[in-house]
């Protein structure tokens, strides 16, 4: 993609950014306020925050070699998770990159004030000062700031190499008993107070677009100086503690200017201002890294359509996004004049934590989603062990920050969420690489447990119960779809008619059985019958045990009839359907009754309550097919549905047709994976399919025109919920707005399964 940006960034200058962009806040401020914490274990706490940033590092180097681009972690959030949680990682990090920035320059303020205390009340206007050059910086030219991030690193560097060598000799070894206990109390904590000082290293990702020969440039750069920086940052902390007593020195809360206490015990006077001057570098390089980075975040968002477009002109002369350079440096001035900086990047520290989870997790996408241009020159060792260990890190790392920086992650994210649906999500057509991989799987489970399904041998228990409100043709339906499982296997039809009797003061808790001979309903149709419709039981010889009438109607069918008698039918169905073991149970969709759903109706209890699959049949004249249309409103088919249609299809020689709705700025990402996954039903099924895929933002109306010149529709239950209740839920309100006979599925498994989570899952990432 060409931007007019300039490759200007080598080895050295992408190596200092890094590094720059970590050692700042991470060495001359936390480690007092960390040893109030934890103690001497402050120094194994910096440990195991570089080596749980490691994965991250790793999978975010390889993604930037796939995707040399200016934006670093957003990039590949977005590219692998999708625009949603692309935005969020966008604004988050611009905002907390924004806020650590203007840390980072009134963050100097206890060591200005130890070697000059008459500076300390015009502390705001130098950082205001510093803000203004920076920005002005960045925007004449990147070359110019990775040059200057190079020089201020080196001398930085310097200076702590100093401070190591010199007060080495000087440590007390007392004081430093401990540093490296993995089990001292705090540990933890500390660990996720620390982790921020390393939230730079995958920075330079973010001007990926701006460094030259990113294929091997970027991951010896972000690996590099994540291993040096976790070296120097242990080096230090250890020489400190070891060279003063951190409780003598500084407050409880442990702020103070803790490097300068430590050089001036371990190397003096001239000690105390090289270090003096490091840390004022090291937060000055923290402050320019910090605007680099985050004025990259509106260019790329502003490139995919998330952000305004102006966001993303590049200066005709200078070669910068000119704008994004400038919003971010102002963002940071009024940050600085404005807000309590120090206690509200505390607030987004943890958000950090969720933006390493992210990058582990986009790797994971764009490994799994099999994505054909995702070609890295770099490959992160260990996949998925590595991402998994740094995705469990970070979760036991954020149980461990407390309420508040959790509650500040929250609602940043929250934010950047709204800001998404307000702004962005109508004008997005594309997807995540995760995704669609996650659609992908969904489709492939739902394909191999219908071709178990048909592949069974099993025997299949149906019963067909009907009452005094059944009407004759829903009966003759619910026979006729009872009998047509035995065109697939074996199976075993059972006739009940529960009758309501009145009230027994004495009654038993379970309904009473009465065998009789053919039910009358049969007598009443026999005349105009199909040939397969069982009417005459007394005619057969084949037998049941307990005097039940039965009649064999095919090589795979037994049917037999019964009356039962209760005080209560739909106890007495969801007892008969328990005890005597059914596999799928037969019921009549009675449209009065769907209308009663805020308190619900006899066939909604049963459907709670029975533990067999449920299929609701409403009677609309139904004398065969041409055919059935399949609909599936959340998600994928369950495989239930598909033997339905396949053995009602054998048995009228009618056709399937395959329906799902997809939204008119769907990817066609989509599209493809649902005729994918169409044709391999297809392929199960022992009568013609096609497919039917429609783009309509009104999911109803547009299955309903689609679904209506079938003479059968077969759907789903939709799972309950006051909003179901209150509005009408998708399956009915499609049953209800078409004209022809209508089965409803709901089996046993997926009442189980169902839930918010699934429900999302199937909504958003599968229809």
């Amino acid at each position: 993609m060409a931007t007019g940006l300039k490759r200007d960034l080598g080895l050295p200058s992408v190596t200092a950014i890094a590094i720059g962009a970590m050692v700042g806040s991470g060495i001359f401020i936390l480690p007092g306020i960390a040893f109030a914490t934890a103690g001497p274990a402050v120094v194994i706490a910096y440990l195991i925050a570089g080596l749980l940033v490691l994965p991250a590092a790793l999978s975010a180097s390889e993604m930037a070699t796939a995707m040399p681009e200016d934006g670093g972690s957003y990039v590949y959030v977005e590219r692998g998770m999708g625009p949603l949680l692309g935005t969020i990682a966008g604004i988050g990090n611009w905002f907390m990159l924004s806020f650590k920035g203007s840390l980072a320059l009134v963050g100097g303020v206890p060591y200005l004030v130890y070697i000059a205390p008459d500076l300390a009340e015009y502390i705001i206007f130098i950082a205001l000062g510093l803000a203004l050059m920076f920005t002005l910086l960045n925007i004449v030219s990147t070359k110019s700031t990775g040059s200057l991030q190079l020089a201020i690193v080196g001398i930085m560097i310097a200076a702590m190499v100093w401070f190591i060598l010199g007060g080495y000799g000087s440590i007390i070894p007392r004081q430093t008993t401990g540093s490296f206990d993995i089990a001292s109390e705090g540990i933890l904590a500390a660990t996720g107070l620390v982790f921020v000082s390393y939230a730079g290293v995958i920075k330079i990702a973010a001007v990926a677009e701006e460094v030259k020969d990113p294929g091997k440039t970027i991951p010896r750069a972000m690996i590099g100086s994540l291993l040096f920086t976790t070296a120097l940052y242990v080096l230090i902390v250890y020489v400190a503690i070891g060279v003063v007593d951190f409780n003598a020195v500084l407050p409880e809360s442990g702020e103070g200017a803790i490097m300068a206490f430590a050089a001036e015990e371990a190397l003096g006077t001239f000690g105390v201002i090289a270090v003096v001057i490091a840390a004022l570098m090291a937060l000055a390089s923290t402050a320019n890294a910090g605007l680099l980075s985050a004025s990259r975040f509106p260019f790329a968002m502003a490139r995919d359509g998330l952000a305004p477009e102006r966001f993303e002109a590049i200066h005709d002369k200078y070669n910068t996004p000119v704008l994004s350079i400038a919003l971010t440096g102002g963002a940071m001035m009024v940050m600085i004049a404005t807000l309590p900086i120090e206690d509200v990047a505390k607030l987004g520290s943890a958000f950090q934590i969720l933006v390493f989870i992210l990058v582990n997790l986009a790797l994971i996408g764009f490994r799994e989603g099999a994505v054909g241009d995702y070609d890295p020159e770099f490959v992160a060792p260990f996949y998925p062990w590595v991402q998994i260990i740094g995705m469990g890190g970070g979760l036991i790392l954020l149980t461990q920050m407390g309420l508040i920086p959790l509650l500040g992650a929250a609602g940043i994210s929250v934010a950047a969420a709204l800001y998404y649906v307000v702004y962005v999500r109508d004008s997005i057509e594309r997807e995540g690489a995760a995704r669609e991989a996650i659609r992908r799987n969904i489709g492939d489970d739902a394909v191999k447990q219908t071709r178990e399904l048909f592949e069974s041998d099993s025997s299949y228990k149906v019963l067909v119960a009907t009452t005094e409100q059944t009407s004759t043709g829903a009966k003759r339906d619910m026979v006729r779809v009872g009998s047509d499982m035995g065109r697939l296997r074996s199976t075993a039809v059972s006739v009940v008619e529960f009758l309501d009797i009145p009230h027994q003061i004495f009654a038993e808790n379970h309904a009473k059985v009465q065998q009789t001979g053919t039910l009358e309903w049969l007598a009443d149709i026999a005349d105009d019958a199909p040939e397969w419709m069982p009417t005459d039981p007394e005619a057969s010889a084949l037998r049941t045990s307990g005097g039940v009438d039965t009649v064999e109607i095919a090589s795979n069918t037994a049917v037999s009839y019964q009356r039962i008698d209760s005080e209560d039918h739909k106890r007495a169905i969801v007892d008969v359907a328990t005890y005597r073991n059914y596999d799928l149970l037969l019921l009549e969709r009675r449209a009065d009754e769907f209308h009663r759903r805020l308190f619900g109706s006899p066939i909604e209890w049963i459907l709670e309550n029975t533990p067999t699959d449920v299929l609701l049949v409403e009677d609309r004249g139904f004398n065969g097919a041409d055919e059935i249309a399949v609909v599936a409103t959340r998600g994928a088919y369950d495989p239930l549905k598909i033997l339905i249609a396949d053995a009602v299809a054998e048995e009228t020689g009618a056709e399937i047709n395959l329906l799902q709705a997809i939204g008119k700025n769907a990817p066609e990402t989509q599209r493809e994976t649902l005729e994918a996954y169409h044709n391999e039903l297809a392929a199960l099924c022992t009568v013609p399919v096609r497919s039917t895929i429609i783009e309509t933002d009104n999911e109803i109306s547009g299955l309903a025109r689609f679904a209506q010149p079938a003479d059968l529709l077969i759907t789903g239950v939709d799972q309950k919920g006051l909003r179901g209740r209150i509005f009408g839920r998708p399956s009915d309100q499609l049953v209800d707005s078409v004209e022809s006979t209508a089965i409803m599925v709901q089996t046993h498994d997926g009442r189980k399964r169902g839930g918010v989570i699934k429900r999302l899952l199937m909504d958003h990432l599968f229809s």
